[in-house]
């Protein structure tokens, strides 16, 4: 088996995609995100309201596409050092996996606001000219810089995959997390009007949306700490390895 298809049908890869994608939804439908993705949408295309109202979805599409593209350079980038970072401590990969089981378990109860004391909105304050020359500008400081909503559920996905201890791995598992976050981004650029609507029904669920992320970080967290992490990963890996077409 080559090396690609070993890293693509990898056990641990199989388990921890669908987490990536889900912890990049989480991330965009986040209390702190979610509401200012109007205004994000505003100033990568330089649109006032009044003409994000009346969908000019060509350069609200490309606006959107370029912040996108800038946070997720940010975070592949991230993913693919985490991954090279696990593989340099591979030889105690049991060990770095409970280190980072505990410390996302910390960050789902301050998802939570069961550790009110290490919360709060911390970012960094960069603004390039308004319009799509500085939309991947601005893209690459949210991936930067917004740690308030991000951070939690993007270092559940780091962990993921620092303990891969594959590179190409952590950049797969963070292209992942940038689909869960980026293609609501892109959807609502096709649609601005009626996801206006959305969001009203998402903000009436925050409480219910940020619950489902505390626990998913959890969940993740006690996976990672306990060792069951790689029990289902050899148990999937087993699976896919194991399967024969009929035909």
């Amino acid at each position: 088996m080559s090396s690609v298809d070993q890293t693509v049908l990898d056990g641990s890869l199989l388990l921890a995609v669908p987490i990536a994608l889900a912890a990049g939804l989480v991330s965009f439908l986040s209390p702190c995100v979610l509401p200012l993705v109007p205004g994000y949408l505003g100033y990568v295309t330089g649109l006032s309201g009044v003409d994000l109202e009346q969908q000019r979805r060509g350069r609200l599409l490309a606006g959107a596409a370029l912040f996108v593209a800038g946070f997720t350079a940010v975070y592949v980038a991230l993913g693919f050092a985490a991954g090279a970072l696990g593989f340099a401590l591979q030889e105690h990969s049991s060990a770095l996996a409970r280190v980072l089981g505990v410390v996302t378990i910390v960050l789902g109860l301050v998802y939570l606001g069961v550790l009110p004391g290490l919360a709060g909105e911390r970012r960094l304050d960069v603004r390039p000219a308004a319009g799509l020359a500085g939309a991947p500008l601005l893209g690459a400081a949210f991936g930067f810089g917004w740690t308030a909503c991000t951070g939690p559920t993007l270092a559940a996905v780091e962990a993921l995959a620092g303990i891969g201890g594959n590179p190409t791995r952590g950049a797969l598992l963070a292209t992942a997390y940038c689909l869960g976050l980026g293609v609501p981004f892109l959807l609502v650029a096709v649609a601005y009007r009626r996801a206006l609507g959305a969001f009203a029904a998402v903000r009436r669920h925050r409480v219910l949306v940020t619950r489902v992320g505390g626990g998913l970080l959890v969940t993740v967290g006690v996976l990672l700490a306990t060792g069951a992490w790689f029990s289902l990963m050899t148990h999937l890996q087993g699976l896919v390895t194991g399967f024969e077409p009929v035909i």
